[in-house]
């Protein structure tokens, strides 16, 4: 068995520290990818603290991952060696399914994730993510990176990207539209990036004011601070569609009344309560309160070829992987603009 070495989480309450495991023989449909850069997410440290109460160690997180194809398997027809791939939030999907479902398959059940799940592949032994010097992908989960997006900055784009450009893609973000993105941190600084490409009025909702010249910067027409009650006043049903990223608890209600009419407010960041609304805040107006999460290959693959057209990437830190506990800290309190990524080829320090 080819051997990986990366950083895991052992428990809950533990800092991530070296970890040596095997990967799985290539089969004649895989890709065997040299990992160069893996981003870090907000979910890799609700997984690894267990916040999720869902976590089987040892765990090697990272799903945003960037690399260089080492080895194909010979029926493997859409890569070869030296090209450029990502692979995201999933390895493998619709298990059970006699025909894969390549729009919904992120939706279904079957969903092998990159990290925290099983490989089905593998006799049900555990996948490990991108925090690792290689990873062995089945062909249809690996996508290509335009060759014009530096792979560091390109790696957030796997989940980070595809997270905001599908409900953007999905809502028909474009010109005459009035979009907003409520927060502005990894997530939220993408959909400033992608919708405004794609020709919507994008206005940032931020707790204050103290990143609004990065806001305007990257593309967002306004910039409004939720801490003043005049924002609400003056915006009230402004916007056709609100992207919500915030992992905290907000006013729905009166986010919802920033609406116009038939207007949809899609949440893609995860707080931890449930979140309360009124029935009148969607029954007047007519307005729609959904969710979205990543996207399918297929549209993934579309997110990075937009992307390249666009020559949209991510605002990152990079960082050594002997970094990684300090950057979780930093990545709590905030203190990131906007997405860390670790370069993997620190393994070797």
């Amino acid at each position: 068995m080819p051997i990986a070495r990366g950083y895991a989480a052992t428990d809950a309450s533990s800092p991530l520290t070296p970890f040596t495991f095997e990967r799985r023989e290539p089969n004649d449909d895989d890709v065997v990818i040299d990992i160069k850069f893996a981003g870090i997410c907000h979910s890799d440290i609700h997984t690894v603290r267990n916040e999720w109460k869902n976590a089987v160690y040892p765990i090697v997180p990272g799903h945003e991952i960037a690399g260089i194809v080492k080895a194909v398997g010979s029926k493997v027809t859409k890569f070869k060696v030296g090209d450029r791939v990502g692979v995201g939030c999933f390895v493998d999907s619709c298990v059970g399914c006699a025909t894969r479902d390549l729009d919904n398959e992120h939706y279904l059940p079957g969903l092998v994730q990159t990290y925290n799940d099983v490989d089905t592949l593998n006799g049900n032994a555990p996948t490990h993510g991108g925090y690792s010097d290689s990873i062995v992908v089945k062909e249809g989960y690996v996508l290509s990176i335009p060759e014009n997006l530096p792979l560091d900055a390109a790696a957030p784009l796997l989940c980070a990207g595809i997270t905001l450009y599908s409900p953007l893609h999905r809502w028909q973000a474009g010109p005459g539209k009035k979009v907003a993105i409520v927060g502005m941190g990894g997530l939220g600084h993408m959909g400033v990036k992608i919708g405004s490409a794609m020709g919507a009025d994008v206005t940032v909702l931020s707790q204050t004011l103290s990143k609004k010249d990065d806001g305007l910067k990257l593309g967002a027409k306004d910039y409004y601070a939720t801490s003043d009650e005049e924002t609400f006043k003056k915006l009230a049903g402004y916007f056709d569609l609100i992207i919500c990223t915030a992992g905290v608890a907000i006013d729905w209600n009166a986010y919802l009344a920033l609406l116009k009419p038939k207007g949809a407010m899609v949440v893609v960041g995860a707080p931890e309560h449930p979140i309360p609304v009124h029935a009148f805040s969607l029954i007047f107006g007519a307005k729609e309160l959904s969710g979205s999460m990543i996207g399918s290959i297929k549209e993934t693959q579309e997110m990075l070829d937009f992307c390249g057209e666009k020559g949209i990437v991510s605002e990152i830190e990079k960082i050594n992987i002997q970094q990684v506990n300090e950057a979780y800290e930093r990545v709590l309190k905030s203190d990131v603009r906007y997405r860390f990524v670790i370069d993997m080829a620190s393994l070797e320090a």
